[in-house]
């Protein structure tokens, strides 16, 4: 038994290398952190581990016609990671092999009965695994309790019972014990893959918002060489990449580091890549010199990553991360470019919309401002820095949720929108308040889904806006925001109400003078809707001091 239980420790200690090289992997790497596994992550779960499990019976040891071996190990593992079904096909592919070779009679049967049942085991305690703070301690007891599952079937099946008691006085304890040690191994070396990539993933967030706080400044005063510049150095700066470049459509705008010296301000572009990124308007990666092409042959930059910028769907131009050694370019690179490509389009567009707001009078600047409102921005960026370390999966969400807002404010030269774009636009900015003031702030829609109709942009989500500040966040315990749409006849009845602190007769009064700065949304939107609708059809408000405000908008007919 000692020499049973030594050989398999030895075996674990080998399983243990081959699962730190397997998770070496990118695509393997992938594989273990991603929440929700493809379809085609299961498949290779299923052929690796069912592989592993193989391996496990060929390493085992004859014992009385029988063999002690390792090949729970893969196929357990299988299920932890992968879920019931895949630990169950990898359980096949192990148990089939093991009942299928002569190696090892008797037991064989019982053997392939267990391999599954163990697959199945481990799938159906891949959620509690999720839930449990020591992964490695339950995947080890929980290795445990498999193998015992799988002596109790060699005594329940195995025949004659005399023989099947004897093997498994001798290989019991070897294999339970070793085996789930090799099992608590596997999964804290997936474990500990995982909290890397989540460590990865908020530096990796960090960094960008940081390269965010410093050049927010510069791309509001529009995409020029200038702006390009300042920006790249920011970039260089903060990170460890070779050079930095942005470029227009037809020429470079700057090139920060290494190669600055044939990649000139305002020079035509020097690589295919760059000018294949525009043409495909996709981001593109090269990691050899020859994959960059670059028209300089004394280049010493090898490995890049191109994305485009883009205002709405045209290309303005790309960012270009540079690095000096082929086969560089890493995961992380390629979502520090998308992180910046991003955010990057959406201060351009923020320029653009600012110069169009000049064109525009008093009013509707101010408008404008209420929507893309300097404090909003930083107390959302605030938000997402606060979460970058505690919860690196809500800063990414609240930081696309951000991405959208913005780019939904970006429709001025629309003169409609449909009502589900303009919910769409007021859940993104609601997601970002939320995650400031928790469950202080409840909101409820009733927009059916049949309701398909067009509205001028940005007509309700200063409404709720209003509703936000103005109402239930005044309120000590917070409230709730019902957004509303039904239709009347021919007409379209749009509510947005909120039980927060109201407003009294003369406030009510004095909400649609134009001189009042407090309430220029409202007084541009009943504006809007008076132009379009006419004099009938402007915004209608009630409202009691201590209980709440409804502003009802109606459309006439279906719209679109």
């Amino acid at each position: 038994m000692i020499s049973i239980l030594k050989t398999l420790v030895n075996q674990a200690g080998l399983i243990a290398i081959l699962a730190f090289a397997i998770s070496q992997s990118r695509t393997v790497k992938r594989i273990f952190t991603r929440k929700k596994k493809k379809r085609s992550d299961l498949v290779i779960i299923v052929i690796l581990f069912g592989s592993l499990g193989i391996v496990g019976t060929y390493m085992g040891i004859p014992v009385h016609g029988a063999i002690a071996n390792s090949r729970v190990v893969g196929v357990f593992v299988a299920g932890l990671i992968g879920g019931p079904v895949a630990g169950v096909l990898a359980g096949a592919i192990a148990g089939f092999h093991r009942w299928a070779i002569d190696i090892g009679g008797f037991t064989a049967f019982a053997c392939m009965l267990s391999t599954v049942l163990e697959g199945l085991l481990g799938g159906l305690l891949s959620k509690r695994l999720e839930r449990v703070e020591e992964k490695w301690f339950f995947a080890l007891v929980a290795g445990a309790a498999a193998e015992i599952m799988q002596m109790l079937i060699i005594l329940l099946i195995v025949r004659p019972f005399n023989e099947a008691l004897e093997l498994v006085m001798i290989i019991a304890i070897p294999m339970i014990g070793a085996n789930a040690i090799a099992i608590g191994i596997f999964i804290a070396i997936i474990n500990s893959i995982k909290k890397e990539e989540d460590r990865v993933a908020a530096n990796q967030a960090e960094i960008v918002l940081r390269i965010a706080s410093k050049s927010i400044q510069h791309f509001r005063h529009g995409f020029t060489p200038e702006t390009a510049h300042a920006t790249a150095k920011i970039i260089l700066e903060n990170t460890d990449l070779s050079a930095v470049s942005f470029t227009d459509g037809d020429s470079i705008l700057t090139h920060v580091g290494e190669g600055s010296s044939h990649h000139p301000t305002g020079g035509a572009l020097q690589t295919d890549l760059t000018i294949k990124a525009i043409k495909l308007r996709k981001l593109q990666i090269a990691n050899t010199k020859e994959q960059i092409h670059c028209s300089n042959t004394h280049c010493r930059l090898q490995s890049a990553v191109v994305i485009p910028l883009m205002q709405e769907d045209i290309v303005i131009g790309t960012l270009k991360l540079y690095r000096e050694v082929k086969n560089t370019i890493s995961l992380v690179d390629i979502n520090l470019a998308k992180g910046l490509g991003s955010l990057f389009s959406t201060q351009i567009e923020l320029h653009m919309i600012e110069e169009q707001a000049k064109l525009l009078d008093r009013a509707e600047l101010k408008a404008l401002q209420a929507q893309i409102n300097p404090h909003f921005l930083f107390n959302a960026i605030n938000t997402i820095v606060s979460l970058v370390r505690t919860d690196p999966e809500a800063a990414r969400t609240l930081l696309q949720n951000l991405s959208l807002f913005f780019r939904n404010s970006f429709q001025l030269e629309k003169t409609e929108v449909s009502i589900h774009q303009e919910i769409e636009h007021i859940r993104a900015y609601l997601e970002i308040e939320k995650a400031r003031f928790g469950d202080k702030l409840q909101v409820k829609f009733n927009i059916p889904s049949s309701l398909n109709f067009y509205i001028p942009p940005f007509l309700l989500q200063p409404l709720v806006e209003n509703a936000v500040k103005h109402g239930v966040m005044v309120k000590k315990d917070g409230g709730e925001i019902l957004v509303e749409a039904k239709e009347d006849k021919k007409k379209i009845i749009l509510t947005v109400e909120d039980n927060g602190v109201g407003m009294d007769s003369g406030q009510l009064k004095t909400l649609f003078i134009n001189n009042n700065d407090e309430s220029i949304a409202l007084n541009n939107i009943n504006k809007r809707l008076i132009t379009k609708y006419g004099e009938k059809n402007g915004l209608s408000i009630e409202s009691r001091k201590g209980h709440g405000t409804k502003v009802t908008i109606r459309i006439p007919g279906l719209g679109k």
